[in-house]
């Protein structure tokens, strides 16, 4: 398909992360974009602020759209889109041309040096980190981030020059096979989207499909930990790396001064014919945990592949501030309040076994809203047993997101899989008045549905120590 004999886009659902990203990019690129978004959000709010129409009616398509010339207008969807959607399926009856966003994202890197970052947990931090790293050495990129980087704030990094794109691969629906990547990170495979897989061994054998499409002469760069039987294509290269075990490239000394995480990395660089081996010493990462410095130590590996020079890369990972709801520090103080975007067992694991270094003498309490029915089912056991690790545990119902409601399958029943004796279940209107009478110690806000939302007024709370 080609994009250039489109000048209007549409798109179905433009408050997602990923939509709003290519919203952005061809807003950028003078197309007039609107779309369509089930209730405002600070992120639609900002597209609306940049310029672009985003309406909240689903029986509603605007009239600059009606009026487009069919072969003129693309319309954007996602799979999180039931075909019952009333937009969806107007387009659909009318025979609009329609494309999924990860086929729209595919088209738009195709001709790209594409970096592509995947895995189940692991990967916005990964791709964030290194278009940062990238842009502070003076290679430009652009890049589709599935976070809204600190340093940018914003999902969309946009270049001025070159053709090298940093965009995150994401294993939802498959989408990621519609990448053509250069080079391609797998950070981690867990089983997970069990709603799109038929079981874990269906999902890591997509993830052998994605390693396949690597471009000849592209490098695929490995999580140690990822045990996938992947064989290197003809003229490519393959890597691993590792803060924990033995890798070819590695992450050692790890250590934490005042809050910093400070670690030295041993890199293997792949120069044509020759494998190039060096050290870089007291790097320093303002993001907390092993698992971090797992996703510093892809991106400069990637970032030194490029052509980065090693202190370049050093100095750049020291002024990295993080990605929004990715262990989010909102308040330090006598009382800490974090969130983050934690929706899978081991993700919560990470993120409270990391909070409990970081404040080993205070009680922690863990806010958390389960994303999807089907995900709350398939991993109730662990989901019990991650949540367990909190002092407290308050339940908000499961944020449905595209899924109906499954028989049997509710916050309580997960209540009951915590091993915890100090654990309730919380109406979301209640949250607030929960939470700052009294103020916990150290409170987390845990999920990917809508309870970022309250992320600004407890923000508010916190950061006021008069109690």
């Amino acid at each position: 398909m080609n994009l250039n004999l489109f000048d209007k886009y549409y798109f179905i659902g433009i408050g997602g992360i990923g939509m709003s990203a290519l919203a952005r990019y061809f807003h950028a690129k003078g197309y007039l974009i609107c779309g369509y978004d089930k209730t405002p959000t600070k992120l639609t709010l900002e597209l609306q602020n940049e310029g672009i129409s985003v309406h909240y009616d689903e029986k509603h398509i605007p009239k600059e759209i009606l009026k487009s010339e069919k072969h003129s207008l693309l319309i954007v969807y996602t799979p999180a889109d039931s075909p019952e959607n009333f937009q969806l399926a107007f387009f659909n009856s009318s025979k609009w041309i329609l494309l999924k966003r990860s086929e729209l994202l595919g088209l738009v890197t195709q001709n790209s040096y594409t970096i592509a970052v995947s895995g189940t947990h692991g990967k916005t931090t990964t791709s964030c980190l290194l278009a940062h790293i990238l842009k502070s050495c003076q290679i430009d990129c652009t890049a589709f981030l599935g976070g809204i980087s600190t340093n940018f704030n914003s999902n969309l990094i946009l270049s001025k020059r070159g053709n090298i794109v940093v965009v995150e691969a994401d294993e939802y629906d498959k989408s990621f096979l519609k990448l053509s990547p250069d080079v391609s990170i797998i950070t981690s495979v867990d089983p997970d989207h069990l709603d799109i897989y038929n079981d874990e061994i269906d999902l890591r054998e997509t993830f052998k499909l994605f390693a396949s499409i690597l471009k000849e002469d592209g490098l695929l760069l490995l999580n140690q930990s990822v045990d996938l039987e992947i064989e290197s294509k003809a003229n490519s290269k393959k890597m691993t790396y590792s803060a924990t075990k033995r890798a070819d490239n590695t992450a050692y000394n790890l250590k934490i001064e005042n809050g910093i995480q400070k670690f030295d990395v041993n890199i293997k660089d792949l120069l044509p014919g020759q494998v190039f081996e060096y050290d870089l010493h007291d790097i320093l990462l303002s993001l907390p945990g092993k698992h971090n410095v797992e996703n510093a130590l892809a991106a400069i590996v990637v970032a030194s592949y490029l052509g980065a020079k090693p202190n370049n890369i050093k100095n750049a990972v020291s002024t990295f501030k993080g990605v929004k709801r990715r262990f989010e520090l909102h308040s330090k103080g006598k009382h800490v309040y974090i969130d983050d975007y934690a929706h899978h067992p081991k993700e919560l694991k990470a993120t409270l076994q990391t909070t409990r270094k970081l404040f080993p003498s205070k009680k922690i309490t863990a806010v958390f809203q389960p994303h999807l029915y089907s995900r709350t089912r398939d991993f109730a056991i662990e989901f019990g047993e991650s949540l367990s690790l909190a002092d407290e545990v308050l339940l908000l119902d499961i944020y449905p997101a595209r899924e109906l409601p499954i028989e049997g399958i509710d916050s309580k029943m997960l209540l009951q899989k915590i091993k915890n004796s100090n654990k309730h279940l919380l109406q979301k209107e209640k949250l607030i008045e929960e939470l700052i009478h009294p103020k916990r110690e150290v409170l987390l806000t845990l999920g990917a549905g809508d309870i970022d939302q309250f992320v600004e007024p407890l923000t508010k709370h916190y950061q006021n120590e008069v109690d």
